[in-house]
This record gives C-alpha cells, sequence and structure tokens, in this order.
C-alpha cells in the first residue's frame, strides 16, 4: 500500500494548481458575480490537456490514470467549484458514455474533438418528473425508417448551452420489454438539430459560472446510427456512468473543503479578537481541525476509489462512500468557513460565501446523500 502520488500525479497536480492560481482565482469572484461562462478557461483548460485527461491519446485525451484526473478537478475546485463542474461533467458525463459504450466510429467522430477541448459533451438523464427515480424517463425516441424521432425534456444538463457545446447524450423509452418495463436507450443528439432547443441559463443558487439548461425535444429526428451502444441498454449504461462521475462529485468536494480550510485559516491568524488572532482561541482551533481531518478523510477514499477504477476492480461502492463524504464534508468546511469569518463570511466579497452557496448542491447532484445512503445500506446486505 503507497500513499504517495506518483510524478506523473505531482506533475498534473503542480499543473492544475499553478493554472488555478494564476488564472483562475484572480477571476472566480467577477464570471460568479456577472453569471458569466467561462469560455476562456475553458479553452485554457483544453490546451493544457485536461478536457480529456483520462481518455487514451488515441481519443485525443491524455491517457491520465483516474487518480491524476480527481487531482486536476480537486485543484480547480479549490478556487473554484464552477469550473470544476465544467471539466468534470464535460470528462464524467459527457465523454464517459461515448468511451464507455460508443463504436469507434463514434468515438472519433464525439469524443475526441471534446478530448481535445474544441466543444463539450452533456448528459441528459435527469428529466423534470424523474431525479433520484431515473428509471422513470418519460422521453421517447421512435425508430423512423433510418431516423430516430425523439420527443421530451430534460433539466438541470450541465454544459448543454453554451457556444461550444457539441452534443448531449440522453436516455430515451424506445418501446416495452413488458407490460410494466420500459426500454431504455440513449442516443447522442448534435446541437443545433431542428426540434432541440436548450432553456435559457437556470438561475441557480451557486455555480453561477457553469452552463445549466432545461432542454426540450420536440420531433427532433437524429440518424440511426447515433444510437448509443445496443438497444435497451441506457439506463444501466448510464448508472455505470454515475459510478465514475461520483468520483468526479467527490474530488469537487474535497476540492471545495481544501479551498475553504485554507481560507478560514488564513483568516482567523489575520483577525484579531481580545487582543490577539482568532486562529488562538480553542473554539475556532478545533473548528480548524476538524476541518484538516475531514478533508483528509475525504481526499482519501477519493483517491482509494480512483486506485479500484484504474485498477479494474469494482469501484462503485467505494465511489459512492467518497462521494456522500466529500460532499457532506464540503458543506461542513464551508459552513464552518463561513462561521469563522463572522459577519465577513456573509458578505459575496469574501470569497467563503461562494463557496458556501457552491457546496450544497454536491450531496444533491449525480444521487443525493440519501439515494447513496440507500445504495450502500443495500451493498451491506439490508
Amino acid at each position: 500500500m503507497d500513499f504517495d502520488l506518483t510524478y506523473e500525479q505531482l506533475a498534473v497536480k503542480r499543473m492544475v494548481r499553478e493554472f488555478a492560481e494564476r488564472e483562475v482565482a484572480p477571476v472566480a469572484e467577477g464570471l460568479d458575480e456577472r453569471e458569466e461562462f467561462p469560455y476562456a478557461l475553458v479553452h485554457k483548460m483544453g490546451e493544457l490537456g485536461l478536457m480529456g485527461l483520462p481518455f487514451p491519446e488515441r481519443y485525443g485525451g491524455g491517457g491520465a490514470d483516474t487518480v491524476s484526473y480527481a487531482i486536476a478537478v480537486e485543484e480547480i475546485a479549490r478556487v473554484d467549484s464552477s469550473l470544476a463542474i465544467t471539466l468534470a461533467a464535460n470528462v464524467s458525463l459527457g465523454g464517459s458514455p461515448i468511451y464507455l459504450f460508443g463504436s469507434e466510429e463514434q468515438k472519433q467522430h464525439w469524443l475526441r474533438p471534446l478530448a481535445e477541448g474544441k466543444w463539450l459533451g452533456a448528459f441528459g438523464l435527469t428529466e423534470p418528473g424523474a431525479g433520484s427515480d431515473s428509471g422513470n424517463t418519460s422521453t421517447t425516441a421512435e425508430l423512423d425508417g433510418d431516423e430516430w424521432v425523439i420527443d421530451g425534456s430534460k433539466m438541470f444538463i450541465t454544459n448543454s448551452g453554451t457556444e461550444i457545446s457539441g452534443f448531449v447524450s440522453v436516455t430515451a423509452v424506445t418501446g416495452r420489454r413488458s407490460k410494466d418495463k420500459k426500454e431504455i436507450s440513449s442516443i447522442i443528439v448534435p446541437r443545433g438539430m431542428p426540434g432541440y432547443t436548450q432553456s435559457k441559463p437556470l438561475k441557480k443558487t451557486g455555480w453561477h459560472a457553469s452552463d445549466t439548461r432545461e432542454l426540450f425535444f420536440e420531433n427532433c429526428r437524429v440518424p440511426r446510427e447515433n444510437l448509443l451502444g445496443e438497444r435497451g441498454a441506457g439506463l444501466r449504461q448510464f448508472l455505470t456512468v454515475l459510478d465514475g462521475g461520483r468520483i468526479s462529485v467527490a474530488a469537487i468536494g474535497v476540492g471545495l473543503a481544501q479551498g475553504a480550510l485554507e481560507q478560514s485559516l488564513q483568516y482567523a491568524k489575520q483577525r484579531s479578537q481580545f487582543g490577539r488572532p482568532i486562529s488562538t482561541l480553542q473554539a475556532v482551533q478545533f473548528k480548524l481541525a476538524d476541518m484538516a481531518v475531514n478533508v483528509e478523510l475525504a481526499r482519501l477514499i477519493t483517491y482509494k476509489a480512483g486506485v479500484l477504477k484504474d485498477e479494474g476492480k469494482d469501484f462503485a461502492t467505494v465511489a459512492g462512500m467518497a462521494k456522500l463524504f466529500a460532499s457532506e464534508i464540503a458543506v461542513k468546511c464551508a459552513e464552518e468557513g463561513v462561521q469563522i469569518h463572522g459577519g465577513y463570511g456573509y458578505m459575496r466579497e469574501y470569497s467563503i460565501s461562494r463557496f458556501y452557496r457552491d457546496a450544497k448542491i454536491l450531496t444533491i447532484g449525480e444521487g443525493t446523500s440519501e439515494i447513496q445512503r440507500l445504495i450502500l445500506a443495500r451493498h451491506l446486505g439490508c
């Protein structure tokens, strides 16, 4: 058992931290305030090879392992979760379905430009009436000759409406296995297809600089060959994708919690009350100590999930644990960070207030904390 990062992993960490501190941190507050999508930063991440970091080089990726990818997401989230989710959603949700289930032709056509940072990919599972109950999909796709005709809508879809959004992979009902069981398939829908439209950016509590939309499909026709993998395997495919995506969300949680800890420690050393820095007060010290312990624990289980995935072992349970723990620790660390900052922590001029707003969604997206606990209980044999 080796807890040391490899040379390659350390190189990724150094590169992404330098990028995050030099180019992301100075503009993150402004982008959040204006609710502006960070096109320039996304372009730079493409140049750095981050947008396809874990995919093979033959598909335009970096060929890195999952831990390196988690480190990259973590380092971005340490200063800005909006950019971190843009990266994570592109790789784990946009690219992974194509890489895992696409044909060679689909990988070359859809995955390569995504991995090279030329466009963004999106993942369309959630619907207005189907969140945690993802099998309750109502979007339909009927085969008409050589085309799929798609009707329905998707909700809370990241990276789907930007100027560089290329496609969304959606789940749709393509038939019935029995009276009570739907046949759900995955279909790639290119942006700009007639009948496919997006709402204006949704107004969110946090992640202001990320793109989130509702998607509408009305008699939207796409080629038959845009079916992703085998017909009827859509739900199973996307549940597999979510297992990997939970490592991404856990990494965002680790990065956000680490950033909250660093900001809080710096503030506590500078802020003086009762004639001394508040970092010398035991009540504040205990908060900081607990934050440090929890950040380290969240990081370890997140990296473990990545190692198991790279070794080809069953990683789903540990990924669920990592997502559950890291997301809730991110919320706790951000909350404690605001508390340490006092009234200033509630002011938008302090980054900790943005971290506080950005943290909560981590316990909701890609499987709520309640769903994670339910799944984990089943793994325990309950």
